[in-house]
Order: structure tokens, then C-alpha cells, then sequence
């Protein structure tokens, strides 16, 4: 079948009309895309500000509108101009070069803002975001005086105000991130630490970030109960438990604790008369040979540890000089012996 002249023209013209379209589409997305911008006078911008939306390069348009998040702000043709109540007495645009001006913006007026024009044909839209800045970083722990092993810390960060939040945890100058132990949860604004060891007493601190600001808190320690542990002993500073009568002997004690532990001295298994880290004892005699226990408690945890050295107190053998000495002696004096009976009996020779 042959189709009519008409109907070709028709189709013709159809065709004609569609390429028209896709080329002002082509026009359009070339416009917004690459010969003309929208640039902010601030962006990010802060609430509360006020934030300008130009076109670069500058381009005179007759009439046109703006829109967010595809609602209208506001339209002008020529001279005169209609704001949308969404932004009454907060949106003015200068009718000869279509720059929007916002005043007191807040975070709602976050978005992208689209530029449209009809008179020269014209798109072209940016994104603009608003923050809240930070203040009054603040942490609560609760509770902070806590067990080894047995208790779990909870510490929360809050701001007075901001926006679009980040938070960052640190122990003393180091980024704490989750393990078996660590939890950060609640968008990263809680720590839980669960079965506490001593190494997690702090500080902890929270920084808290956003596009336009930051701030970090005041310093939380923790208090946490242990021990007492890893008891050493050690006489005169020595690993040597055998000493001569009449020596001067000091007797270190120490354990890991916290609180700090109560240090009491036995010997023989009785407690004697003297508490803390040292016992002295001076010109010792063999009878103070024998056991020598510090005993370590926390009244805090309730536990109790001892650690027991033996000492052994004896005469102090002669010395390799003094052997010799007293063996030159011993063999002066056999010499002498035998030199003596050697003699002649002198009185048995006369006679009368």
C-alpha cells in the first residue's frame, strides 16, 4: 500500500517537531551543564546566614524561576517579581541578572536549587547545604567506679547543638574502634566497654564534626578496682636468700592494685608489727632464720594475696685470707714444737 502525500507530510512534520525537542533539551543540558553555572556566595553555609545563588558567567535574563527540591521559591518576569509564601520576606531575585538571595537560612533550606529561564532558554542548577554549628560537647558516664572483669562502662556524647553529625572517640590521643569488647553504637554517639580491665581507665573523650565545625568534650576517667596482682619479693634487691649473721637486711614488697593494696608483714607464719612495702631488719642472728610473707589485700575487690621468700641466717666461714693466715700460724707453731724436742736434755748430763 503507498501512503498519501498527506499523511507523509504529516509524519513529516511530526518528525521535524520531535528533533526540535531533543534539540532543545540538548541546548538546555548544555547550558546547565557547561556554559552557564550556579555558584554560591557560601557553600556550605552556616544557619543563619545569608547565601546569594549567581549565574557565572553573568547572564541578563528577562524572566524566569527558582525552585528546591522541585518547589517553586519564587518567579519574575521583567520587572516584577512573585515569592511562593514557603519564602516570603527570606527570598529576593535580581531581575536583571536572576541571582537568588536567601536570608536567614536554616537547615531545611538545604537542596538543590534549580534556575529556569524561557527568555534566553536557559537551566541550570547547585546544591546547596546548611549546618548547625557545634556546641557544648558534653559526655555521661554512668556508673564510673568499676570492677576488672565484671563491669561494663556506658558513656554517652551529646551536643547542645549541630548537624549532620560525626563522632569520633579517643583514649588519651588514640581512635577507639569496636572489638569483642568495644561497642559504638546510637550513630557512633555511645561507647560501651564490657568486662573492663585497669588499661581502660582514660581519659575518654568525644569529638564531634560536621562540615563547618567541630568540638570535643571534657575528659571521663574511670575508676577500675583490681587486684592485688603480681606480687614480687625481693631481699636487699637481691634474688639471694642466704645471709651472714650480724648483715643488714631490707625487704621489698610490691603488688599491682587498685586501689593501692594494704601491705602487712609475717614471719614464721605470725603477723608481725609492720605494714607497707618494706621490713627491715638489722644485725641479724641466726634465729631470725626462716619465713618471711607479705600479705596484700583490696578492700575494694575483697581479695587477698601473699607471696613467702625463705631466709637463711649463718655464721660467715673464714675467708681465703684468713685460712691462710691461721694456717701460717698452726705451722709456726709445729715448728717451734719441733725445734723444742729436738733439744738435748741438758740438765740430765751432770752428775755429781
Amino acid at each position: 500500500m503507498r501512503m498519501s502525500s498527506e499523511h507523509q507530510q504529516k509524519m513529516e512534520r511530526r518528525g521535524e517537531g520531535t528533533l526540535a525537542i531533543i534539540m532543545l533539551a540538548l541546548i538546555q543540558g548544555f547550558l546547565s551543564t557547561g556554559a552557564v553555572e550556579v555558584r554560591s556566595s557560601m557553600n556550605p553555609a552556616v544557619v543563619g546566614a545569608s547565601v546569594t545563588l549567581s549565574l557565572s558567567p553573568s547572564t541578563a535574563l528577562n524572566s524566569g524561576s527558582w525552585a528546591v527540591g522541585g518547589s517553586l521559591i519564587l518567579t519574575w518576569t521583567g520587572a516584577q517579581q512573585a515569592v511562593f509564601p514557603s519564602h516570603t520576606g527570606r527570598a529576593t531575585v535580581d531581575v536583571q541578572t536572576g541571582a537568588l538571595t536567601l536570608t536567614s537560612v536554616t537547615v531545611a533550606d538545604s537542596g538543590l536549587y534549580v534556575v529556569q529561564s524561557a527568555n534566553p532558554q536557559l537551566q541550570a542548577g547547585a546544591s546547596l547545604s546548611v549546618y548547625v554549628l557545634i556546641s557544648n560537647v558534653t559526655l555521661k558516664a554512668n556508673p564510673t567506679d568499676l570492677m576488672e572483669f565484671n563491669s561494663s562502662a556506658v558513656v554517652t556524647c551529646s551536643v547542645s547543638s549541630g548537624s549532620s553529625l560525626s563522632f569520633l572517640w579517643l583514649n588519651s590521643s588514640s581512635e577507639v574502634t569496636g572489638s569483642d569488647r568495644v561497642q559504638i553504637t546510637d550513630g557512633n554517639s555511645t561507647l560501651t566497654i564490657v568486662n573492663v580491665t585497669r588499661y581502660d581507665q582514660g581519659p575518654f573523650r568525644c569529638l564531634v564534626i560536621n562540615p563547618l565545625s567541630n568540638s570535643t568534650s571534657a575528659p571521663v576517667n574511670f575508676t577500675i578496682n583490681y587486684g592485688p596482682d603480681n606480687m614480687a619479693l625481693t631481699v636487699n634487691g637481691q634474688n639471694t636468700t642466704s645471709f651472714s649473721v650480724g648483715s643488714n637486711l631490707t625487704l621489698l614488697c610490691s603488688a599491682q592494685s587498685g586501689p593501692e593494696a594494704r601491705l602487712q608483714w609475717a614471719f614464721g607464719g605470725e603477723t608481725l608489727n609492720t605494714t607497707g612495702p618494706l621490713l627491715e631488719l638489722l644485725s641479724v642472728s641466726e634465729k631470725q632464720s626462716g619465713s618471711y610473707s607479705c600479705l596484700a589485700s583490696n578492700h575494694r575487690t575483697n581479695v587477698n594475696r601473699n607471696i613467702t621468700t625463705n631466709i637463711m641466717i649463718a655464721k660467715s666461714p673464714l675467708s681465703g685470707s684468713e685460712q691462710r693466715a691461721v694456717g701460717v700460724g698452726l705451722l709456726s707453731l709445729l715448728l717451734w714444737v719441733g725445734v723444742l724436742s729436738s733439744l738435748p736434755d741438758v740438765g740430765g748430763s751432770f752428775s755429781r
